[in-house]
Order: structure tokens, then sequence, then C-alpha cells
């Protein structure tokens, strides 16, 4: 019997913890563009102070889908004057490493148990993404190559990133389900649930530095339901 219903995941902070990959890759590409700089005394003093709440509050901002863009800000907004080609370099470097032995190799996966096996009982599974293509499916055959995600939205699948919907239309005008949902950790995912017209449910985990206005954003945006882990979505699911 065919699946009725769609559920559309978002990867970063939803089905793979990156706090130590994409996070920390983004301090650490700041860093190496920007460096130390000099006081009114001429003493060099460090230029590089970036912590994860610095990226969340863009994050929450909106219009940070993109980690190399929101790099390249963070790193201008410090003195740098990378290009954009020299940022992605550096970046992939970093979390990639060689054969992705990099940061990349940090990451932890956040569905625990069958979770995923028992939604697919109910659910087709689809993915949209910022991250490219290729990476999205290596991290789903490391941590979950039983488990059948279909489509799978990119970055390069797209002319207009989150938190414009295009992505997310594909999935859905391919599918054609009775039913869908978003589940997803930023502003940007929230806004593009919206504009396409699917009920969206936020990841709001309790590492987050901005956790409680997040959450806020969420609600006001106008998101169905709100948890802490994905761990917790049968819950709110219908």
């Amino acid at each position: 019997m065919r699946i009725q219903s769609l559920l559309v995941f978002d990867m970063d902070g939803v089905l793979v913890d990156v706090t130590n990959s994409y996070r920390q890759t983004i301090i650490e590409v700041v860093k190496h563009f920007t460096g130390t700089v000099k006081d009114f005394t001429g003493t060099e003093i460090s230029n590089t102070e970036i912590s994860n709440q610095d990226i969340q509050v863009a994050k929450n901002r909106g219009g940070a889908n993109n980690d190399w863009d929101l790099t390249l800000e963070l790193v201008r907004e410090r003195g740098g004057s990378p290009t954009r080609q020299e940022v992605v370099r550096i970046f992939q470097q970093i979390y990639l490493g060689n054969n992705h032995d990099g940061l990349i190799a940090r990451e932890q996966w956040l569905p625990r148990g069958q979770l995923l096996e028992r939604l697919s009982r109910r659910f087709r599974l689809a993915l949209f993404t910022g991250r490219e293509h290729g990476e999205a499916l290596f991290t789903l055959s490391k941590f979950a190559p039983d488990v059948v995600f279909d489509p799978v939205v990119g970055m390069e699948d797209v002319e207009r990133e989150k938190p414009d919907p295009e992505g997310l239309l594909k999935i859905v005008e391919k599918i054609k389900p009775k039913e869908v949902f978003y589940v997803g950790d930023t502003t940007d995912d929230c806004r593009a649930a919206r504009a396409a017209h699917v009920p969206f449910i936020g990841v709001v985990g309790p590492e987050n530095p901005l956790g409680a206005e997040l959450e806020r954003l969420f609600r006001r945006e106008g998101a169905k339901a709100v948890i802490s882990d994905v761990n917790e979505l049968e819950r709110v699911l219908p």
C-alpha cells in the first residue's frame, strides 16, 4: 500500500549534531583569515574571538543557511578580506580533510534506536538540506545505511537556498502526499516551510546558546510544534 504521508528532514542540528564539525569549522576558518590585529598601542591582540553563540545569532536572524557565506560574512566583520572561493577552499579542507577525516568525522548521529525505521512505516522520508548533495549522501550512508530518504535535495539541487521554499516544493510536487511535515532547526527552515505552506516542527536542542529565543521565533513564525530532540518527534506527529 502506498504511504500517503511525507516527513521531510533538515540534516544539520536535526539528524546530525554538527557542533564539533560545521560549527567548529566556521570558527577555525574565521581564525585562519583574521589572525591578530594591533590595538591603539601597537600591541597584537587576538581578532579571532568567535563562539557558537555568535554563529547562533546569525542563524536566528535568518538568511544564514549557507555556512560558506556565513563564514565569509563573519570573516569580513572581523577585518579579513578573502574571496568567497578562498573561504570555500579552506572551509572544505578543514571540514572534509583527506578522505573525510576532517571535522566531519566528529559528527554524531542523533536519532536513537529504531526511530527512523518506525517513522518509515508511517511516512515516506525525504531530506531537504543546505549541505552539498554528496556530503548528505555520505552522512546518510555512514549512519543510516538501511533507511531510505527519497528524494534528497541538497545545496546544488536548487537555484535558491533556504529560506526560499524551492527545495521543499520540489519534494512535495514530486511525491504529492496527502500530508507533509518539515523538521528543521533554524529560522530559515521555518520560513521555508511557511512559504511552502508545509507544517513545521522545530528542533531546539539543549546545547543551543540562544534556544529560548529560537523557540519564540519558531512559535511566532507559526511552527506546529517545538521539540528539544528529534527523538521526541513521534510525540508531536499525528
